[in-house]
């Protein structure tokens, strides 16, 4: 299934035959991840922006009418976490979120580890090491900065695979172990 626009080299926006500037993408990294959302890109952007210190909303895009949704209504936002810019778009509830993509929390303390934790985890459900998926459906992985280090060490893995939260002192037992 295709979406109802595209972006042209000449950073246009086009629905249908009508075309406009997309101002936002202008001074966008070249590589920006574009998130679709049903109907609740606003709520999820604002929900963010509460979560991830260093964060804005950047712009957005109104419905002209032609797209399908509210005439008015938000199509995209632009905004940024922590450095990183995002794209969300209201696009109706034939795309979902999956497994396959996830967003990687590097937590520098247990604090920081607790505190994504908590926040992005609420509303939605817990996973396996370390993987939560978010109350509208988006995938993350809150871990430690040294993950790579700590799972060098078979056992600090075997410990990691039996923990839905990372423990950091208890993966760092097991890899002295």
């Amino acid at each position: 299934m295709s979406l109802p626009f595209l972006v042209r080299p000449a950073n246009l926006f086009q629905i249908n035959d009508q075309v406009t500037p997309v101002s936002a993408l202008e001074n966008f990294p070249r590589i920006t991840p574009f998130l679709c959302f049903d109907s609740n890109a606003e709520e999820a952007v604002a929900f963010y922006l509460t979560v991830f210190k260093n964060s804005r909303r950047l712009d957005e895009l109104r419905n002209t009418g032609e797209a399908p949704g509210p005439k008015g209504g938000v199509l995209t936002i632009a905004f940024e976490l922590d450095g990183v810019q995002f794209t969300a778009l209201n696009g109706g509830p034939s795309f979902k979120f999956t497994e396959a993509v996830s967003f990687v929390v590097r937590c520098d303390s247990q604090q920081e580890v607790d505190y994504y934790w908590s926040k992005l985890s609420e509303g939605g459900s817990e996973i396996q090491c370390g993987w939560l998926k978010d109350k509208f459906g988006l995938r993350w992985q809150i871990v430690p900065a040294r993950i790579s280090d700590l799972l060098k060490h078979p056992k600090a893995m075997q410990a990691m695979l039996q923990m839905t939260k990372l423990d950091i002192a208890e993966l760092e037992r097991a890899a002295k172990s």
